[in-house]
Order: structure tokens, then sequence, then C-alpha cells
């Protein structure tokens, strides 16, 4: 099939969505290498000092300015010579968009979760619009994007940064420094609010009405059904994309409980774990899933759990083992399993800790050493002590009720 003439692709002529993009990037690397001390949010200013302003040293320079060539595809030397050179944000930003207007062709994202070492996944620029001409269609009439979400993930790159050039807009309204309570006082007719199921969950409990011709989108993780329903019956119309860092979109649907259509240009291949993508170019190419599908017809799907047993805390995906293991490198700690709270629980991991004989560890203690070493998504809310792991009677883990000894 044959693929429409796409629109002008340089995104980054935007110069406040060239801006959104560096500075999330930026203050996502700096808070990798800061746990527990969040940067400023977006926007930044201009004239904003990453040294004096932010305190960043020079291995934290180095880090982001290495993430930044590496996510745009700076040309080679950038990140030494033009970068550390002069570590005002402004300049980034122009070193930036000099590089991309010699070559912008590429893009590279890291998975949102964590185990250590993040995914690197590389796109060309031509499939990622392939894929928001795609969507836009749905899309259409939307005059102002509202966002939850950073704009340097894939995600959130394709509906604050492509989407509205695609559409013309340029109102983009970050939504982060207000939360889900002030949805419902600031949406109005035309909306696009672009948000994860996390964050929906949020707006959703505080049962908002919202105005006629307001759509929302969520992606990051299948939206519950439930959740789905009670948005639906607010009066929003949800649009929600199935996907992931390593293919991008991959379906969409517009119910709950509803399977999800094959965008277009994916077909199913022999291999379980693969899907077959037609490129813009005409050729094909074969992207590994990060869930098992199962299949309803040839164009629709269901997803049926992760492969990599990644779980969502919050719009990211974490890694329960890997939570496991940092707790297991405190000294007091002989082992630890770490899951995902049950729904009338929480929303955050939990986890089950066994202390090495004689050895002491508070609860206040271990919540330290976690914040010290994880992200927010990964720390585990709530920590149970016990003498040895719960198991079933066959022998393989079980859950357990928060605080059960």
């Amino acid at each position: 099939m044959s693929q429409p003439s796409l629109p002008h692709a340089s995104w980054w002529e935007d110069a406040n969505a060239l801006r959104r993009v560096v500075a999330d990037l930026l203050a996502a690397e700096l808070a990798l290498a800061r746990p527990g001390r969040p940067p400023p949010p977006s926007p930044w200013p201009d004239g904003l000092d990453l040294v004096r302003d932010l305190g960043a040293d020079s291995l934290e320079l180095m880090g982001m300015s290495t993430a930044l060539a590496e996510a745009l595809h700076l040309a080679p030397g950038s990140a030494d010579t033009h970068l550390l050179a002069e570590p005002r944000f402004a300049h980034w930003v122009a070193a930036a968009a000099a590089s991309l207007r010699v070559d912008d062709s590429r893009l590279t994202f890291r998975t949102s979760g964590s185990s250590g070492s993040p995914k690197r996944c590389t796109h060309a620029l031509a499939t990622l619009w392939q894929e928001i001409h795609t969507l836009a269609d749905l899309l259409s009439g939307r005059r102002r994007i509202l966002s939850a979400v950073p704009s340097h993930h894939i995600y959130g790159f394709l509906f604050t940064v492509l989407l509205p050039r695609r559409l013309g807009i340029a109102d983009v309204v970050d939504l982060r420094a207000v939360g889900p309570a002030a949805l419902a006082g600031m949406a109005r007719p035309g909306d696009l609010v672009v948000a994860h199921p996390g964050w929906w969950d949020a707006v959703a409990r505080l049962a908002p009405t919202f105005p006629a011709d307001v759509v929302g989108v969520t992606s990051t993780a299948p939206c519950p059904d439930p959740l789905a329903d009670a948005l639906a019956t607010a009066g929003l119309r949800l649009l929600q994309v199935y996907g992931s860092s390593e293919t991008a979109g991959v379906g969409w649907r517009e119910q709950g409980g509803a399977p999800y259509a094959l965008l277009p240009y994916w077909s199913r291949t022999d291999e379980a774990a693969q899907l077959a993508r037609a490129l813009p170019d005409g050729t094909m190419a074969r992207y590994p899933l990060q869930d098992k599908l199962e299949w309803i017809a040839a164009d629709c799907f269901r997803p049926a759990g992760r492969i990599d047993a990644a779980v969502q805390v919050g719009g990211t995906n974490v890694f329960p083992a890997y939570v496991a293991d940092v707790l297991r490198m405190h000294p007091a700690v002989l082992d630890a399993s770490v899951r995902l709270m049950r729904p009338d629980e929480g929303t955050r991991l939990k986890a089950f800790v066994v202390l090495r004989d004689g050895a002491l560890a508070s609860q206040e203690a271990l919540l330290d050493w976690c914040a010290q070493r994880l992200s927010v998504p990964e720390r585990p809310a709530a920590l149970t002590f016990g003498q040895r792991l719960p198991r079933q009677a066959s022998g393989k883990p079980a859950d357990w009720i928060i605080d059960a000894q």
C-alpha cells in the first residue's frame, strides 16, 4: 500500500519543541546521576547555566552532553567541543539545531524502564512520521495539546513534538507541574490530553466532567478497562495506543475491552515474538515484540503479558528482579522479593525482605538505601520483613499481604 506524502519533517525548526526535548532529556540524565534530587522542571530559561544554576559537575556535564549527542545523533565531536566548552542551556539548544540542520534522519530513545543498563532504540525519523500521519486522521480537529509526559521519550516525542507539527498546533501545555487535579478546570473543546494510565487513574478518581470534544490519548501500558470506562463516563474520548520504545506505535483502540487494531503498515510474521513493518521507502523490516500478543484476527490483537517481566509504575517500565538485586546489595539483607502491589494495595512496588542472622536494618534505612540507588518508580513503597520469602506449597514464589510477617 502506497503512503501519502508526509509533511515537512524538520521538527526542530519549532524552537519551543526543540527546547522542550533538550530540557527534558538533560533533566532526565541529571536525575539519573542524582537520585532523590530532581532538577528544575521545564521550561528552562535560555540563560540557565548548567554549572552555576544546576550545580552540574564535570561528570554530570559529560553524561548530559553524551545523552544529548546520542539521542539526536549530533555531529561527531559536538559533545566534547561545543557543549562542554559552553554549558549554557541556550548554547546546547543552538548546537543541537545546528547539527540537526545537517542531519536529522535518526533519533535514539531509551527505554523508560530501568534494569541498570537502559536499552537504546534508534528510529528513522521517516518511520515516526509514518505513524503520526496515520494517527493524525484519528485526531483531526485538535487545537491544543496538554501533556503529562516527557517529550524526550518516544511516546512524548510522537504526540507532543511531531503530532502538533502535523496538525498545525502551536499551543503545547505541560501538565506535569500542575498535576491531574488541574485538568478538569483547564480542559476545553478541541484539546488533546496526552498521558499514561497511572496519570489517567489519578484523574478518574477525582470524578471529573469533561467539556465536549476533549480527546485523551494513553500509552506506555494497556489501559485497564474499568479506567477507560470511567473516563468515557466522564465525557472523554480516549485513544489507547499500544507500542514500545523498540517498535513505536503498533495498534490502537477507543473502547475498553476491545482488541487493538493493527496500524496498517504492520503485519504478523511466522515468529510469535516479531512483527513486520512496511517502511516508508517500500522495504520491509522485522521488529522484536516486548509483549506476548493474542491474535483475534490478522489485523487485531490483545496484549497477553510482558516477555521481559517488566511492570508499569507511573507510566514507567520497571523490573522487580533488578530492584530485588539492589536490596540484596545491602549488607543486612540476605534475600528479597519484589512485586507490583495488588490493585487493593496500591500502584507501586512492594518488597519482602529477609535479614541476615543477627543483622539489624529498619524500614527507614532500607528505603533510604533504595532512594540513593533507584529512580522514584523503582523504589518500593512498602516493605515487609520475614524469616523466609513467601512460597506456595509447590515451592514457587508466592504473593504476600503488606506488613504480614
